[in-house]
C-alpha cells in the first residue's frame, strides 16, 4: 500500500473551454514526477460552451481526473464547496483554470505546509493586464474589509489556496449557503502561511467575473463576515444626539437665561431643527436596539460551530 500523501487539485470551471486542455497538461507535466499522488477534481459551474466535454474526455483518459457538473451555474462559491466535499487528499489545492494563479507556485504551498502550515493563501503581488477599477477596488475593498472585520486581512490575498485535510474536514461542516469561501476559512483559523505570487495574463478568453459580480461578492463579504454594518446607525444616533443635545443646552443658556448675551438671535425654527436632531438620533438609536436582535438571529442562522479543537488529550 502507497505511503504517499495525496494532494488533490479544486478547479472550478465556467465557459474555460480554451483552457482547460492547456492548464490540465501544464498541472499533470508539473506533477507528474512529484513524490506526491496527485488527483484534478473539475467542477462544472453550468458551462454553456464545450467544457464540460472536454472534461469528461480528461476523465476517460485519466483515472486520476475527476468531475461534477452543475444543472446550471451556481457561482464561483459553490462550486469550490463542491469540489471541496468531493476531494479525498492530505491537503487541497484551489487553483482556477485561466493560468493566473502559478502552478509553480505550489511547490511553495507544499514546502510551506511541510513546515507545519494547515493553511497556506497566495497573495496577489501583481496582475497582468489588470484594469484601473479592478485594481484600486480591489485596494479599497481590502482596506474596508481590514477596517470592519476582527482578524487579520492580508491585502491581496486569494482564493488560490492550500488547506490541510484537518481544515478542510472542518470547512465542509459548515452550512450556510450565502458563503464566501475565502472568509470562511479565515474564520476557521489554523496556522497560516502565505506566499506572494505574481498573477500572469489569462491564457486564454475574457475574465468571467464582472464588475456587477465583483460587487456583490463584496456586499455578500461584509454581510458574512461582520456585523459591523448594523452597529454604525446606533454609534451615529449616540452622535447625533449627543450634539443635538448639547447644542441645545447651550442654546438655552445663552437665549433665556443670559438674555441673548452674544447677540446670536437664535430663532424657533433652528430650536425646532434641534429638536428634530435629537430625535433623530433616538430614532437611530432604537434602530441600533433593533439591530443587535438581526445581529443575534443573523448568528444563529449561520449555525457555524461554537468552537473548533485542533488538538486534544482527555
Amino acid at each position: 500500500m502507497s505511503t504517499k500523501k495525496r494532494i488533490s487539485f479544486v478547479i472550478p470551471v465556467f465557459n474555460e473551454h480554451d483552457n482547460i486542455n492547456w492548464h490540465y497538461q501544464q498541472l499533470v507535466k508539473h506533477f507528474k514526477k512529484s513524490s506526491y499522488i496527485y488527483e484534478i477534481i473539475y467542477i462544472d459551474d453550468g458551462s454553456t460552451d464545450n467544457s464540460l466535454e472536454l472534461i469528461q474526455a480528461l476523465a476517460q483518459a485519466d483515472p486520476q481526473v475527476k468531475y461534477v457538473s452543475f444543472s446550471r451555474n451556481f457561482g464561483k462559491e459553490a462550486a469550490t464547496s463542491a469540489g471541496m466535499r468531493q476531494a479525498t487528499g492530505d491537503a487541497v489545492v484551489m487553483i482556477d483554470a485561466d493560468g493566473q494563479h502559478p502552478i509553480e507556485t505550489v511547490d511553495k504551498f507544499i514546502a510551506e505546509w511541510q513546515e507545519g502550515a494547515e493553511v497556506v493563501i497566495g497573495v496577489r503581488s501583481s496582475n497582468t493586464k489588470e484594469g484601473s477599477v479592478k485594481k484600486y477596488g480591489s485596494k479599497v475593498f481590502y482596506w474596508l474589509l481590514e477596517f470592519i472585520i476582527e482578524g487579520d486581512v492580508v491585502s491581496g490575498s486569494t482564493d488560490f489556496r492550500l488547506l490541510d485535510r484537518v481544515v478542510v474536514d472542518e470547512f465542509n461542516k459548515l452550512t450556510e449557503h450565502n458563503r464566501i469561501t475565502r472568509g470562511l476559512i479565515d474564520w476557521l483559523g489554523y496556522k497560516r502561511a502565505y506566499v506572494e505570487f505574481s498573477a500572469p495574463a489569462r491564457h486564454s478568453g475574457k475574465a468571467t467575473y464582472s464588475f456587477k459580480k465583483l460587487l456583490k461578492l463584496a456586499l455578500h463579504a461584509f454581510v458574512s463576515q461582520t456585523t459591523k454594518p448594523l452597529q454604525f446607525a446606533g454609534l451615529l444616533g449616540f452622535v447625533v444626539m449627543f450634539l443635538s443635545a448639547a447644542v441645545s443646552i447651550f442654546v438655552i443658556v445663552e437665549k433665556y437665561l443670559l438674555g441673548d448675551f452674544l447677540k446670536l438671535a437664535i430663532t424657533g425654527t433652528a430650536i425646532l431643527g434641534l429638536f428634530i436632531s435629537f430625535l433623530i438620533g433616538l430614532v437611530l438609536i432604537c434602530q441600533w436596539l433593533l439591530a443587535l436582535y438581526v445581529e443575534s438571529i443573523h448568528s444563529e442562522t449561520q449555525n457555524r460551530p461554537l468552537y473548533i479543537v485542533r488538538d486534544k488529550k482527555l
